[in-house]
């Protein structure tokens, strides 16, 4: 097992990696030092290949265990939902010494800590990802939130979880689709913050799409270590973590747009990035082969690169503005500098749209 420490003061937790710890998650709550009751939030999907060993490993650890699913997609990413955990929560009879289990991908893990950071005014939760996009990215570093019609996570807060669990081997269960839209967030940390990181995988999409253990493991190892760095400079996105958005701005975007089922949200990234690539290269940031490899290599991953035909380019402009990072009417723009590399520009809605080739 590869444990990496998130360090943050009294917020600090591990990062476990590992194939077939899932089994253990009992055990390893002991050891972070959790008690009381416990309440698995979930999906059926994933309830249905993990639920019931994830209750079993926390009853034999001595928790009392109730499980709430929430359906699937991020369309139900909402208060709604968000209503229906709540009340779950209360039936189960969670007090401030329980806490929470969010078993599942990004949905299910933005939903559950929003609710353990509400709930009580707080209480711990655990990520156990399930997904590539989750366990590379949105199950590390405390951003919790859910979404509003108007746009994606507009309504969380920054919460720290007791412990991420990280057990590759629940990736073999994972849709061919899912697995690829979680490549998007893999190469963005490679596109702007490790060469290196981005040449290992040009040279390593057959056995990555094949989903060999040591590739899973890296991959994992590399995401979350330089996600945990930055989250330790930047906890509450105040500056240097903004660069982890590459790609998001625009992919918000479309992906609000399209009601959040025309593109899944690694879809919607993949896009931004290369549409971001191209601002970068109009900006002088990078050069045109650079533009060339990003795209090639998301191409490789069978990952899209332009917006979907039918999306009504007049609403991205309303979307960009009520964009969270939008201040004063610019938007805090990342642009590649180079592959491995990055720059933070600030552009009007209108002149990023120009830039990007998005105009209408």
């Amino acid at each position: 097992m590869t444990v990496l420490t998130v360090n943050l003061g009294e917020n600090s937790y591990d990062i476990l990696i590992d194939s077939g710890s899932i089994n253990l998650i009992g055990q390893h709550c002991v050891a972070a030092g959790l008690s009381g009751r416990v309440v698995v939030i979930t999906n059926p999907a994933v309830a249905a290949f993990y639920g019931a060993v994830v209750r079993q490993s926390l009853t034999d650890a001595g928790y009392k265990v109730s499980l709430i699913e929430i359906p699937d997609g991020e369309e139900y990413k909402n208060s709604a939902t968000l209503n229906t955990v709540y009340d779950g929560l209360i039936e189960a009879g969670l007090d401030r010494h329980s806490f929470i289990v969010a078993l599942g991908g990004g949905v299910v893990g933005d939903l559950a800590g929003f609710a353990a950071a509400t709930y009580l005014r707080g209480i711990p939760f655990v990520q156990v990802p399930t997904t590539l996009l989750a366990q590379v990215d949105s199950s590390v570093g405390g951003k919790t939130a859910i979404d509003h019609p108007r746009g994606k996570n507009l309504i969380g807060a920054f919460y720290q979880p007791r412990l991420v669990l990280l057990d590759v081997e629940t990736l073999t269960t994972l849709p061919v689709r899912e697995f690829r839209a979680g490549m998007a967030e893999v190469i963005k940390y490679g596109v702007v913050l490790d060469g290196s990181f981005f040449e290992y995988l040009e040279q390593n999409v057959s056995a990555i799409l094949a989903m060999e253990h040591e590739c899973l493991i890296r991959i994992a190892h590399s995401c979350c270590k330089l996600k945990a760095r930055v989250v330790e400079l930047d906890e509450k996105e105040l500056g240097l973590r903004a660069v982890l958005n590459y790609g998001h701005t625009l992919g918000h975007a479309l992906e609000t747009l399209s009601d959040y089922r025309e593109l899944v949200h690694g879809e919607a990234v993949s896009v931004g990035m290369a549409l971001a690539s191209h601002v970068s290269m109009v900006r002088g940031y990078c050069s045109d082969n650079d533009c060339v490899r990003i795209i090639s290599l998301l191409d490789k991953f069978g990952l899209p690169h332009t917006p979907p035909p039918a999306l009504d380019k007049k609403n991205i402009l309303d979307a960009l503005t009520k964009d969270k990072k939008s201040r004063n009417g610019t938007i805090s723009f990342i642009c590649n500098q180079g592959i491995g590399n990055y720059v933070v520009e600030k552009f009007h809605p209108e002149q990023l749209l120009t830039l990007s080739g998005l105009e209408v």
